[in-house]
């Protein structure tokens, strides 16, 4: 069950409360605080509850109070909350005694944002829709056959799956943001419309990186979206939308309908996907299911930042593993000689390195060449240098 707490009515007890006398607008900095000291004491009593209710086990034995409290989850963000338990009549009665308890403190559960759901049947929800909405994400079960079902702690069969996607409501306001954003750019250059537009899409995606969205194909179907509007915005720029694919798209690794800047094309500025920014959590993680363990960790160990060029690492930028010190000039293959560059900074450092190469090498070639001459006698006949035969070793006479 779902519920949100809100004022009765003007002349509550929020208005006649000194400190909350100001009336905070809803979505205001202080308004999680206040709903927080308002609702404080709400989930001690709800725990006093769950000790007196009616919960055995299989075999039909009452349960320890212990094992009841446990049973029942109360789960509180600000003025939002869910109870869960897997018996009907508990969370019934969670609901009339968390009335109770609001309505000593002149607040009441809102209507609207209330509901009784089952979180897989959906003939069980009071309005016939299974799961529930909470803090922007929508869970819910779904029935699945034993070799693909989710297992208990026990390693036994539920029969089930139970997937935290994004809400629909919350995806659609994200879709209505980008569109916001790219009317207002609709005579700014594309730099503009990118600076823009990356922040709330990197903002949303981080967020529900590690809900199942990806598993549903909801991070794709965000990405469409978001290239339909683009495509008419680059449609309307060009009368034609040939046109604006050869001016506002690129093809950037696999990917041939990127929107980025064509300026700078080894690095250029490019519309963030809302498949997740390996970069990011990978630098906050050191680990990520996309990329290499090796790779994750040196972006961690170099918080995100590319050695050469001292630049942050994009989520599109081919990057690769380099030895500081390279193996042809004594240099391990180790973590501590190990460094993440960009593509580019590493092709340039390549070429430094084999400067210093060739150097080595040719100064090895000459000590070679060297020593081999110093093993033979040389005398000057007829102006000509010529050998005459080995030096003598030990004491050994020449050979004439």
């Amino acid at each position: 069950m779902r519920r949100k707490a809100s004022r009765p009515d003007l002349n509550g007890s929020w208005r006649d409360n000194t400190l909350l006398r100001p009336n905070p607008p809803q979505g205001g900095v202080i308004s999680p605080l206040l709903a927080n000291i308002a609702l404080h004491g709400l989930e001690e009593k709800i725990n006093d509850f769950a000790k007196r209710i009616d919960y055995r086990d299989n075999k039909g034995n009452q349960l320890g109070w212990q094992r009841k409290v446990k049973s029942l989850n109360f789960i509180r963000y600000a003025d939002d909350f869910v109870v869960l338990h897997e018996n009907k009549s508990a969370v019934q009665g969670c609901r009339k005694i968390i009335s109770e308890w609001l309505l000593g403190i002149g607040l009441e559960l809102k209507p609207e944002k209330t509901r009784l759901t089952h979180t897989l049947n959906p003939e069980l929800s009071e309005d016939g829709k299974a799961g529930f909405d909470f803090l922007g994400y929508h869970i819910q079960q779904y029935q699945s056959g034993k070799h693909k079902s989710a297992r208990n702690t026990h390693g036994e069969i539920q029969g089930f799956n139970t997937l935290i996607t994004p809400s629909v409501g919350k995806c659609n306001e994200h879709q209505q943001d980008l569109k916001r954003i790219i009317l207002k750019h609709r005579s700014s250059p594309q730099t503009a419309l990118i600076k823009d537009l990356n922040p709330v899409i990197g903002g949303w995606t981080r967020y529900y990186t590690n809900s199942d969205a990806k598993t549903v194909g909801e991070l794709s179907r965000q990405d469409q979206l978001t290239y339909l509007k683009l495509r008419r915005w680059a449609k309307r720029r060009c009368g034609n939308i040939n046109e604006g694919h050869k001016k506002y798209f690129i093809t950037i690794g696999g990917n041939n309908w990127v929107f980025a800047t064509k300026e700078e094309l080894a690095n250029p500025l490019r519309l963030l996907r809302h498949n997740g920014d390996l970069v990011y959590w990978s630098t906050r993680k050191g680990k990520h299911p996309e990329l290499p363990n090796r790779m994750a960790y040196l972006l961690k160990r170099q918080k995100g930042k590319c050695p050469w060029c001292k630049h942050h690492f994009q989520e599109w930028d081919v990057m690769e593993v380099d030895h500081k010190k390279p193996k042809a000039l004594g240099g391990r293959d180790e973590m501590e000689n190990l460094q993440l560059l960009h593509r580019h900074c590493h092709d340039e450092k390549t070429k430094k390195d084999m400067e210093v190469i060739r150097k080595q090498d040719t100064s090895r070639f000459f000590d070679k060449v060297n020593k081999t001459l110093d093993k033979y006698e040389w005398r000057w006949i007829n102006d000509i240098l010529m050998t005459w035969g080995y030096k003598a070793n030990k004491g050994s006479e020449v050979p004439q």
